[in-house]
């Protein structure tokens, strides 16, 4: 989701969170090296963190029901949103309007997502989304201030989502790194939380919930089929 003017809010968690990046205190007379290890591990220990298993959307391929992007995000859709610091205070709040269409082929669709923010300070912004369907679950995306490609997976009732956004802050343009999950309740609601992250470390997260205008359509021709296929039986 677009955390343009939001992620301006968090801007001092930039400096504090390049923790490692700092120098180590000069020893005293009296320091034999202990003080140094405390603050080398005290500065590890969120690059740790950040390496700890994940759960991986194949994790969610019995839960139901099924979501099939290409049916969610069709025609009129809301959201309601936060953007939490890494202390976990909310300090913003926000509401996004979306048109949402899909063409082409069966199996390689073209979906463009129009995302419309408004924010709690009466500020506005706009992000379009291109996706593709490439079939089995699998979509890539473009937007204007992605960069490259992002890259997601369904399974289940849940979608998972990698991208990097550009974030300009204090005059600068960083390049911050978002884990999107999704995950659908029923057949008007699913709920996001996105967990942004630079140099391994977590910024923050947006935590949102999407609400369609009116319940999801009969499956499309062909969603049967997009589940992933099982791996072979060795």
């Amino acid at each position: 989701m677009n955390l343009m003017t939001i992620a301006s809010s968090a801007s001092p968690g930039f400096a504090s969170a390049t923790m490692a990046s700092q120098p180590a205190p000069a020893p005293g007379p009296r320091c034999d090296g202990r003080r140094r290890s405390l603050w080398l591990a005290a500065a590890a220990a969120p690059f740790a963190l950040a390496g700890c298993s994940s759960p991986a959307v194949s994790d969610y391929a019995a839960e139901r029901p099924l979501l099939d992007l290409r049916r969610y995000f069709d025609g009129e859709v809301r959201a309601h949103g936060v953007f939490v610091d890494r202390a976990g205070k909310v300090v913003r709040r926000f509401t996004v309007n979306m048109q949402c269409r899909w063409s082409g082929e069966p199996g390689r669709e073209q979906g463009v997502l129009d995302e419309r923010f408004t924010y709690s300070d009466g500020s506005q912004e706009r992000r379009v989304w291109r996706l593709t369907h490439h079939g089995a679950g699998r979509y890539t995306g473009r937007a204007d201030d992605v960069v490259g490609e992002a890259g997601g997976q369904t399974a289940g009732n849940s979608f998972r989502w990698a991208y990097t956004l550009r974030l300009p802050v204090d005059g600068r343009v960083w390049e911050v790194q978002f884990d999107d999950w999704m995950h659908l309740v029923d057949e008007r609601v699913m709920l996001n939380r996105a967990t942004m992250s630079k140099f391994g470390i977590r910024l923050g997260e947006v935590q949102l919930a999407f609400t369609r205008a009116t319940p999801m359509a009969a499956a499309l021709p062909n969603a049967a089929g997009d589940a992933p296929a099982a791996a072979p039986r060795g």
